[in-house]
């Protein structure tokens, strides 16, 4: 089984550089609807990364066959909070704040 990574490009790029090729980089809410209808059709993909952001967005009913389908499963990645939620996060860990 396969790999396939809906997002934009910032969330696609390292995915890139690590190999995976079969990539939707998306730019609207209706692309986002198109790729995650493609990867349903899809008899080869097994996992699929997606923006949390992305999921959202998507019609109930599709949300829905989501959940309910065994493959693909459909894995949201990423930090919501962006640069100072991982600011934040890495002063706690450590006690210092890297950004100063």
């Amino acid at each position: 089984m396969k790999m396939a990574v809906i997002g934009d490009m910032d969330f696609v790029i390292g995915f890139m550089l690590a190999g995976i090729v079969d990539i939707y980089e998306v730019k609207s809410d209706e692309e986002i609807v198109k790729a995650v209808q493609d990867v349903l059709r899809r008899k080869d993909i097994g996992v699929v990364a997606i923006k949390p952001e992305f999921l959202k967005k998507l019609p109930v009913a599709l949300k829905r066959e989501i959940e309910e389908r065994v493959e693909p499963i459909f894995i949201a990645l990423g930090v919501t909070g962006g640069v100072e939620e991982i600011r934040e996060r890495i002063r706690k860990a450590i006690g210092v704040d890297l950004w100063k």
